[in-house]
């Protein structure tokens, strides 16, 4: 098979040998002319560096599939990649009961732009790559193994994996068409996933062992759980035994399910606090009444989607942060977490720092926690460390 060759400006190719899985556009000397999906040579001086597909649409041109020059990228080559992801997961992963998680971590697994997670047989596939649509249907092949469908949730464009489709966008791609809601179990704990028109791909399973931890930690406390989506975090803290839970979020259709979520594990709903309102505004509003809580959980959408977007964020950060405290009972518990991909650890931690200063608050810090096993960070791509969760006591 003869294959397009590319040839890279000089020292890239000890980059792509490294394992970075990204050529952009401007690191190609004469960028060719391909349709979108094309495999393609990364060469060096006519030296191979690396394998991977072509995306005439993103400023990421190549995204690297393979470093080794006898792999061909076919059918067999999908296969082979998404059952060694199973196989790490089923390894890696604590799956007492639990039947969801992320089957593949996009460049963290060597599929670079493919997101697929698992929800109690139903696979959701996201693709952030036009470069990607040829392979779709392999990609789908590979998968029926492990599924009893496939939902696409495709996001061709976009590069930082923290965007999120509107309403509707979920398309039956494989197997009987699941419903609206689809149950899981994580740890035990009953949740109804929105596959269709939730943020992501319908659930955080990122978080999964950050909600159990609160399960264990929440135990005789008045929970104020802020941007609680479908109350993921907040039927923990309940099962664990709070005392009662406010759960807040702007989205009054995850609010609504949150509420569901409480009374499929057996909670009293009524015993508990649910309101469709803007976190800021509402912690606003608990600081002049006076009301405080024993644990303040944080866990906002990204607030940086583009590099340009840092210092606005860690200032957003901060704020949050300071508000947080100004509702936290003296010696209560602060859960704080950044999803934002271009926010690194320690400016993540300095802007909590600066709201403890702010808020005349001596903070310890008394956990640091980032992704589980089945969001791996390959240790040459740093842009795949992205979740930062932190556990305070004031």
């Amino acid at each position: 098979m003869t294959l397009a060759r590319i040839e890279l400006k000089a020292g890239l190719g000890r980059h792509l040998r490294a394992g970075h899985p990204w050529v952009f556009k401007k690191a190609i000397e004469h960028a060719p002319r391909l349709p979108a999906g094309a495999v393609v040579d990364l060469v060096e001086g006519g030296r191979f560096a690396a394998r991977g597909y072509w995306d005439p649409l993103s400023p990421i041109a190549v995204r690297v599939l393979t470093r080794d020059e006898r792999e061909t990228i076919d059918a067999a080559f999908f296969t082979r990649r998404l059952a060694e992801c199973h196989a790490h997961r089923q390894r890696l992963i604590d799956l007492d009961g639990t039947d969801s998680y992320r089957l593949v971590h996009g460049e963290n697994d060597g599929l670079p732009g493919v997101v697929i997670d698992l929800y109690a047989g139903t696979a959701v596939l996201k693709l952030y790559s036009a470069g990607l649509t040829p392979y779709r249907p392999m990609l789908i092949d590979a998968l029926k193994p492990f599924v009893t469908s496939v939902v696409g949730r495709d996001e061709v464009g976009r590069d930082d994996g923290e965007g999120d489709e509107g309403p509707g966008s979920g398309k039956l791609l494989f197997g009987p068409k699941p419903p609206e809601h689809v149950q899981i179990s994580e740890r035990h704990a009953k949740l109804k996933v929105d596959v269709w028109r939730g943020q992501k791909t319908g659930f955080f399973l990122d978080q999964r062992e950050n909600r159990f931890l609160v399960r264990r930690l929440a135990k005789g406390l008045d929970v104020l759980n802020c941007f609680c989506f479908t109350g993921g975090f907040s039927v923990n803290a309940a099962l664990g035994g709070a005392t009662r839970v406010f759960s807040v979020d702007q989205d009054a259709d995850a609010v609504a399910l949150a509420r569901e979520n409480f009374t499929l594990n057996g909670l009293d709903a009524a015993k508990h606090d649910f309101l469709a309102a803007d976190a800021f505004e509402l912690l606003s509003s608990f600081k002049d009444e006076g009301r405080t809580f024993d644990l303040v959980i944080l866990d906002p959408p990204a607030f940086a989607k583009s590099q340009k977007a840092v210092e606005a964020a860690l200032d957003g950060y901060a704020s949050l942060n300071r508000q947080a405290l100004a509702v936290l009972k003296p010696g209560g518990l602060l859960i704080t977490a950044s999803c934002s991909a271009r926010v690194t650890p320690e400016q993540f931690l300095e802007a909590v720092k600066e709201a403890g200063f702010k808020a005349g608050v001596d903070l310890t810090l008394v956990e640091e926690r980032y992704q589980p096993p089945d969001h791996p960070i390959r240790m040459q791509f740093r842009e795949g460390r992205y979740l930062k969760f932190l556990v305070l006591k004031a």
